[in-house]
């Protein structure tokens, strides 16, 4: 492959890439979103990437790359690392071109992205799981491709991933016929926000490009405060296609030099819009895919944007394992301050949880957890309560409430160990 591995992109490589992109990876709908455009008092268009056949615009970065290999890199197969989506992508494009590959997931990939990986490939695919986080696997993929000289194909980190990632864009902005005044989308290794900036830097400058990502994994914002890529020391799995350590060496300095705009949001808020996602709009998003809406609540009111605004929101994937949605659920509840976690030292007499019940709970509250920690002396028993309020605003009067209780009660807080063991 003759790219340069170092080189920028230009929005000349991104139209190239979507010519090479064309009657293979399908163009997906732009929709307007009722919900966020009445909340926000502007207009709010999805463009619905959760809708190509691998849910998610992982295959136009991968069918991109593979399609530039040489015969000979062909033959001797590739491999590569990924979350999920990204594999899906390359198992996609392997099937497309006849190209044999080798898949390493880490642990955290739901199993639904597993066999999606698989069932899109087909005999072209190998999966193999390793390791707890995305480096892990991309370390194992690393030294499988230098044991057997197949390609490595990278997730993010490469212009001609860049190049047919950024057709994203390019492509939302045809359909919509005009120049968008916003455009937001998610990042991981930044690969999507790289293309999008190339194309738009140069085709429409005046747009206003933001990145987000999640707060557990704000690798980007990590490599900007330092003026490099820098490995993040923990970074948190729940937004799995987005849960980098260390952006791309090519992403970065495509997006440091474009002047992009890059917020981080908490997981919480991203539950909560996936929740947002499914039952307002019938939108089944995956974590990431709901990272760039997740963010306008806090973003919108910063850009100062009048009522004729346009702001363009990629929804990047859906794939979501529907046995995720409990947690999605319970991490929304605690986001938004309907759920807490308590440590209740009970006195070990009759009627201690009946006056509990009675007097300290409000009318709305429910308790959703109980479950006694320990008993280690005769007059009190300390045991972990979940409640669920009504509203939000409860929680003062049951804090009054517990404070004039015979019991002694700590309240967790969200972000403390035990809480976040919990959610």
């Amino acid at each position: 492959m003759s790219t340069d591995p170092v080189a920028l992109v230009s929005a000349a490589d991104v139209d190239a890439a979507a010519d090479v992109l064309a009657g293979t990876v399908p163009v997906t709908p732009l929709e307007d979103s009722l919900r966020l455009s009445a909340r926000h008092g502007l207009r709010v268009v999805l463009k619905r990437e959760d809708l190509q056949p691998v849910r998610s615009y992982k295959s136009r970065g991968g069918y991109h790359f593979l399609a530039r290999l040489t015969p000979e890199e062909r033959e001797r197969g590739v491999v590569c690392a990924s979350a999920g989506n990204h594999a899906q992508g390359v198992a996609f494009a392997c099937a497309a071109l006849g190209v044999s590959a080798r898949v390493y997931l880490p642990r955290t990939t739901p199993r639904q992205k597993r066999d999606r990986v698989a069932g899109l490939g087909g005999e072209h695919v190998t999966v193999v799981v390793e390791g707890d986080s995305f480096d892990d696997a991309a370390r194992a993929a690393r030294r499988h491709a230098e044991a057997t000289h197949r390609v490595l194909v990278p997730p993010f980190d490469h212009p001609a991933t860049v190049a047919g990632q950024g057709t994203v864009v390019r492509e939302a902005v045809a359909q919509l016929g005009a120049v968008p005044d916003v455009v937001v989308v998610p990042v991981g290794g930044g690969g999507l926000l790289a293309g999008t900036v190339a194309w738009l830097g140069e085709r429409h400058p005046g747009v206003r490009v933001v990145g987000v990502e999640p707060a557990g994994a704000a690798s980007l914002t990590a490599a900007l405060a330092a003026g490099h890529p820098v490995e993040l020391p923990e970074v948190d799995p729940f937004v799995d296609g987005a849960a980098v350590r260390r952006v791309g060496d090519v992403t970065y300095r495509q997006v440091s030099a474009s002047g992009a705009a890059v917020v981080s949001v908490p997981e919480g808020q991203v539950c909560t819009e996936m929740l947002a996602l499914y039952q307002s709009d019938g939108i089944i998003a995956e974590p990431a895919g709901a990272l760039a809406t997740a963010a306008l609540p806090a973003l919108l009111p910063t850009l100062s944007l009048g009522p004729d605004a346009v702001v363009l929101c990629v929804l990047s994937g859906g794939n979501n394992d529907v046995s995720r949605y409990a947690e999605i659920l319970e991490r929304s509840l605690v986001h938004t301050g309907l759920k807490h976690y308590f440590l209740v030292d009970f006195p070990q007499e009759p009627g201690a949880l009946r006056a509990f019940l009675d007097e300290t709970l409000g009318p709305d509250d429910d308790i959703t957890l109980f479950e006694y920690v320990k008993r280690n002396n005769r007059e009190t028993g300390p045991a972990l309560v979940g409640v669920e309020l009504g509203d939000a605003a409860d929680l003062a009067g049951l804090l009054t409430r517990m404070s004039a209780s015979p019991s002694r009660i700590e309240h967790l807080p969200p972000d403390s160990p035990l809480t976040r063991w919990l959610t």
